[in-house]
């Protein structure tokens, strides 16, 4: 399976990019911003495009065109204000499911935030970060793609375990980026998760089980 990773040179991305670059199973082309991002990556032997979130649609399917599923971590991040928050996170990711549309690539990961799903959960300092993650998820619910959205608790710079704690609804709770990422990745090719929304978060129990409880 050849992945499209939107969002290529954020931290989770850049974990994810490098899994897919060594796995037996898949192939790997990152999208990013700009043109000394695809350098690097290419450096690396990661074949890399460049598309803005902010631009249009059929860039982005241009971008994905010859993929065969399409994962999307990318955000405005932390030090922006909510008008990129909504470019970005909300338009951004809608540009990218009708992309896929468009490009007749059928799965789609999505990276989520912990009870996204969930008004009553919100950090009340980040809500317009989860009305945008809402709603995008909202629509790749309902845009007929094969999706999976992943909703990972507080993000962690720590080296990843392997192990951790799925469900549909779990109110708290933090994970290293690694091992978002290697949940990512596992997700791609795992039924149990085609058409599912879940949380997750740092625990006992090794990825590849956890994915199969759903």
């Amino acid at each position: 399976m050849k992945v499209l990773v939107v969002g290529a040179n954020g931290q989770i991305g850049q974990h994810l990019v490098h899994l897919l670059k060594d796995s037996s199973t898949h192939t790997v082309r990152a999208l990013v911003r700009k043109e000394e991002q695809a350098n690097i990556l290419e450096k690396s032997g990661i074949e890399a495009v460049v598309a803005s979130l902010e631009g249009t649609v059929e860039e982005i399917a241009e971008a994905a065109k010859g993929c065969d599923a399409i994962v999307f971590t990318a955000g405005s991040g932390g030090s922006t204000g909510s008008d990129k928050t909504l470019l970005v996170d909300l338009d951004g990711a809608v540009k990218t499911i009708e992309a896929a549309e468009q490009a007749g690539i059928k799965r789609f990961v999505m990276v989520s935030a912990l009870q996204a799903h969930n008004r009553t959960n919100w950090n009340e300092s980040l809500k317009p970060y989860y009305v945008a993650k809402h709603y995008a998820d909202r629509l790749l619910e309902t845009s007929g793609l094969t999706y999976t959205i992943v909703r990972p608790g507080g993000l962690l710079n720590e080296p990843g375990t392997g192990k951790v704690r799925i469900a549909e609804d779990l109110e708290r709770g933090s994970i290293p980026r690694a091992d978002v990422a290697q949940t990512v990745l596992m997700s791609l090719d795992a039924e149990r998760t085609f058409n599912r929304s879940f949380d997750l978060v740092a625990g006992d129990t090794m990825i590849a089980e956890a994915l199969q409880s759903l």
